[in-house]
């Protein structure tokens, strides 16, 4: 469900996010930003000196938490909540950005959701919701960015590392990731002559919450010493990834970055 409130513009001078008198140089939409990856992506472009519209699901008080950190860096942002998958609430969100802060440069699709099960047990029902997130998400988010975005800008989405290492139980979730490789990877292409990048960011096995629940040390330990670098990939790791595309990274079109480490 749409967030009806009005979106929360945590810039110091308190204004309430439609007054463009001190328009930032750039503006990004962070969706799942109130997650560990989308919190760490969403601070870092923060830091940058980006706007940043804070995209959640269902955890205000989370998203919350994230626009305040980035007010205590002295940024701003904006809170926002939406079904990815759902093309009226998305185009709330991007209309709710170019009203706070006069446009969009870039946008990051970090939310998706992870079900595990072998093929052969996999629940259709649960592959049916994690398709509509993950790649019915990502698109709707892509189609909207592909008309939004100004000149310089960058969409970045979230594929995973998981894509080639054919791991038993990850079939489905696989297969949603590789969808979003596909769509980025054309549309990079149909965006000729935009002067805006389309890239893909694929992480390895990273410590948030979400991937810790539940597993025992061992497991863990294992997991990490799959890379040469012989630890967990972190939120902050990811988003000096995303970052370098949203920003320096010009040249880099039509690609997936695999960001784990060296996990073959």
């Amino acid at each position: 469900m749409t967030d009806t409130t009005q979106p929360r513009n945590a810039h110091s001078d308190g204004t309430d996010g439609t007054d463009n008198s001190s328009t930032p140089a750039r503006v990004a939409i962070v969706t799942g930003a109130s997650g560990g990856i989308g919190r760490a992506v969403a601070e870092r472009l923060a830091a940058d000196g980006t706007a940043v519209v804070v995209h959640y699901g269902r955890d205000k008080a989370r998203a919350e938490e994230v626009v305040a950190t980035v007010e205590k860096l002295g940024g701003r942002a904006t809170a926002f909540s939406g079904d990815v998958a759902d093309e009226h609430a998305m185009a709330a969100l991007f209309a709710a950005a170019e009203q706070a802060y006069g446009g969009v440069d870039v946008v990051v699709n970090t939310a998706g959701i992870m079900l595990l099960a072998p093929v052969a047990e996999f629940d259709l029902d649960a592959f049916d919701r994690m398709h509509r997130t993950n790649v019915r998400g990502t698109f709707v988010v892509s189609q909207l960015a592909a008309r939004a975005l100004r000149s310089g800008g960058a969409l970045i989405n979230f594929s995973t590392s998981v894509t080639r290492l054919q791991q038993p139980t990850y079939a489905a979730y696989a297969a949603t990731k590789g969808a979003v490789e596909a769509m980025t990877l054309v549309l990079a292409r149909e965006l000729r002559g935009r002067d805006v990048t389309v890239n893909a960011v694929a992480p390895g096995p990273t410590a948030t919450p979400l991937f810790l629940d539940g597993k025992p040390q061992q497991v863990v330990d294992t997991i990490a010493g799959l890379s040469p670098m012989e630890r967990l990939g972190t939120p902050e790791d990811i988003a000096e990834a995303v970052a370098f595309l949203a920003g320096p990274g010009r040249w880099i079109n039509g690609q997936v970055l695999h960001a784990n480490g060296g996990v073959a």
